[in-house]
């Protein structure tokens, strides 16, 4: 059974619980990750046509921040153990500046931690690099951009998840 977090976030009466996502889940997951005002404008290309598939979801670490109340899901992130790697980390619109953020890095963390790790890289979206680096991620460089897939530079961090982290 896969650990579970719940906590109060922001104002809402109930909570925030963190579960492994699930081959259900896939959809809703695009969609989260399509329509993230992040990625509007110059950035739009890069998640057009992104897929969170079911097969995805099967083969990696991917875990759901959940609302207990509605079941509805408020974020996600995915962690690649070898090399250690932060995939992917949405959270939707509505739901930034309540935690969920913040909450879905603590549990990274302890997946990480559990997993023998002692540090995530993370190729951030550039407007999302503050939020890491409120977190404790260390800039350690850039990551060129590749095109046709990502036409910008990318800073590159890394997430310490040792204790105290």
């Amino acid at each position: 059974m896969e650990p579970s977090i719940t906590h109060p976030i922001g104002g809402t009466h109930g909570g925030v619980w963190i579960r492994r996502a699930t081959a259900r889940d896939a959809r809703r997951l695009t969609r989260l990750v399509r329509t993230s005002r992040a990625y509007e404008g110059h950035y739009a290309a890069m998640v057009a046509g992104y897929r969170v598939g079911p097969d995805y979801i099967e083969h990696h670490r991917v875990f759901a921040a959940v609302g207990t109340d509605t079941d509805r899901i408020l974020g996600f992130y995915a962690l690649i153990l070898a090399p250690p790697e932060l995939d992917l980390m949405f959270v939707a619109d509505d739901a930034q500046g309540l935690g969920v953020g913040r909450l879905l890095i603590g549990h990274l963390r302890d997946e990480a931690r559990s997993a023998g790790l002692t540090g995530v890289r993370v190729v951030s979206h550039p407007p999302a690099e503050g939020f890491y680096r409120s977190v404790g991620a260390r800039r350690t460089g850039t990551l060129a951009a590749a095109p046709p897939a990502v036409m910008w530079d990318r800073p590159e961090l890394l997430l310490p998840v040792g204790r105290g982290a």
